[in-house]
């Protein structure tokens, strides 16, 4: 269930050969907006701020396509599918690769990055349900065994240690915005607007507000194309735990 790239575990139904190799040769543009993250670390919730950002609050922007296709991982099956090099300029992209394993177009543009981290405990808690609802992962086990892998970094995208400090010691730091889920949670209106700033986009408080709002966990919950909800069971069982879980 699990192919190896470059020493890091990755999920064989979604990282094919094929997969990679177009992410290895992607061409990134100066003005592209990659949203980075170690797994489990806010991903979604970034995916759900950064279009409505863009679009000045428009509702529609995150109420049209699934996130995985509004704001596509790179590395993922699906995104050689969806014919990035004909969107329109600025493109939002997802990975979740670490700094040193970006494209060679990535360190040649230097294209604006948002790296969203997240507390370690929270992310393994996280990861565990999130191994325990998803069939194409391996059954994470015993909660005690699934954090000895974890601290060996034995999981996806391998040590969460070795992702961020990937992240926090890149070069040319001026076009990376490192912003963690914690000050997400702590203050989101004050983190969206820090955002837009970062974007160079400028919004009125109140749309700086609703987008906020619209972004609160209750309210993405309610939102079809955010929420997984769309993802065969078979795939995603969120009977055994929600995707957004809080």
């Amino acid at each position: 269930m699990y192919s190896v790239y470059k020493g890091l575990l990755v999920p064989s139904l979604l990282h094919t050969p094929e997969s990679l190799k177009y992410f290895e040769e992607f061409v990134f543009r100066p003005d592209d907006i990659i949203i980075v993250t170690y797994p489990k670390s806010g991903t979604t919730w970034t995916q759900e701020i950064v279009p409505l950002i863009m679009s000045g609050g428009d509702p529609a922007s995150v109420e049209t396509l699934p996130n995985w296709e509004r704001v596509p991982w790179l590395e993922e099956i699906q995104a050689c599918t969806f014919n990035l090099e004909q969107r329109a300029s600025p493109r939002m992209l997802t990975t979740h690769s670490p700094y040193n394993m970006m494209p060679p177009s990535f360190f040649e543009v230097k294209p604006k990055v948002i790296y969203v981290m997240r507390n370690p405990k929270d992310v393994f808690v996280s990861s565990f349900f999130y191994h325990r609802t998803a069939s194409f992962l391996v059954n994470p086990g015993p909660q005690t065994e699934f954090l000895h892998k974890f601290l060996d970094g034995k999981v996806l995208f391998g040590s969460w240690f070795d992702h961020v400090k990937s992240w926090l010691n890149a070069e040319d730091r001026e076009h990376i915005m490192h912003i963690s889920y914690e000050e997400m949670i702590l203050d989101l209106k004050d983190s969206v607007g820090r955002i837009a700033q970062f974007l160079n986009k400028s919004l009125d408080p109140e749309v700086i507000e609703k987008i906020a709002d619209r972004c609160l966990f209750k309210n993405m919950k309610n939102n079809n194309m955010s929420n997984y909800s769309a993802v065969p069971r078979e795939f995603m069982d969120q009977t055994k735990s929600e995707f957004l879980r809080k």
